[in-house]
């Protein structure tokens, strides 16, 4: 197997000795597709009995479906049980806890399938919550719908684009998306410290920073999705585990969270004008 990524290839290469040796592939799928986190070393799982089946496209389609179901299940359920009254706070509890299952799931590289069905479900409310401060409360109507079609069309154009080939996840490309969403990240940390002590940047606000900030955030939310595709291509190559299409379908959902919120944000400083 031939791969652009150091540690991929080397995961290649201990599975075919497994093979060799009468064993079936192991190893992780890596880390949040998407979020440009490398494979662990094969050593630090142990051999896979023979009967591991190795990870398929077909695998990670319906392992993302069904996390996407879950998530627009847990959303509606979220949206007409919550109270109005009680709608940020359960917007920001599940936004801490949906960060940390993230973070830990992304950072340990755990293929378990009932964290990160659990991830879902979070953000299935974070998501909901979202949807109705902008939607009821803020009174944006129609956003909700506009920003799910808007979200699955730039989700296939992308995906399109990759399958042609008109991007290619090279290594200058991966590290510099690996560079500007770690930039991104910090800024927006930055931009939720500072408010909390008062200080406004106009990141968030409707003004010509805010656009142009949501325009940067919609494009680079975009360009994840050729991460994800590239790492679910070089996992299927290395013969990882099906397990690990539990984790490229968790990469692929938190990209398209994060892709549906800012444009969900856009879509209300357009509808709301200058106001």
């Amino acid at each position: 197997m031939k791969t652009s990524n150091p540690v991929l290839s080397r995961l290649g290469q201990a599975a075919e000795r497994e093979r060799t040796a009468g064993y079936g592939a192991y190893g992780p799928a890596g880390a949040a597709p998407g979020y440009g986190q490398p494979y662990p070393g094969a050593s630090d799982y142990p051999a896979a009995p023979p009967a591991v089946q190795p990870m398929t496209v077909d695998d990670v389609v319906v392992k993302t479906v069904t996390l996407l179901g879950i998530t627009g299940v847990s959303a509606v359920v979220a949206w007409n049980v919550i109270p109005e009254a009680l709608t940020g706070a359960a917007w920001i509890g599940a936004a801490v806890i949906g960060l940390v299952l993230g973070l830990v799931i992304s950072f340990m590289r755990m293929a378990n399938p009932a964290l990160i069905v659990g991830y879902a479900v979070v953000e299935g409310v974070f998501v909901g919550m979202a949807s109705k401060v902008f939607s009821v409360i803020a009174g944006y109507q129609g956003v909700v719908l506009q920003a799910v079609i808007a979200t699955f069309g730039v989700f296939f154009l992308t995906a399109f684009l990759y399958k042609a080939k008109v991007i290619r996840a090279t290594p200058k490309f991966q590290r510099g998306m690996i560079i500007v969403m770690g930039g991104l990240f910090a800024v927006m940390l930055i931009n939720i410290v500072l408010s909390l002590f008062g200080f406004n940047t106009g990141l968030r606000d409707n003004g010509p920073l805010g656009y142009i900030f949501s325009i940067v955030c919609i494009v680079v939310a975009a360009l994840s999705f050729i991460l994800s595709f590239n790492e679910v291509e070089e996992g299927v190559r290395a013969g990882l585990p099906a397990r690990y299409s539990w984790v490229a379908a968790f990469g692929i959902l938190v990209s398209l969270v994060w892709l549906y919120l800012e444009i969900l944000r856009l879509l209300s400083f357009l509808q709301g004008g200058d106001d």
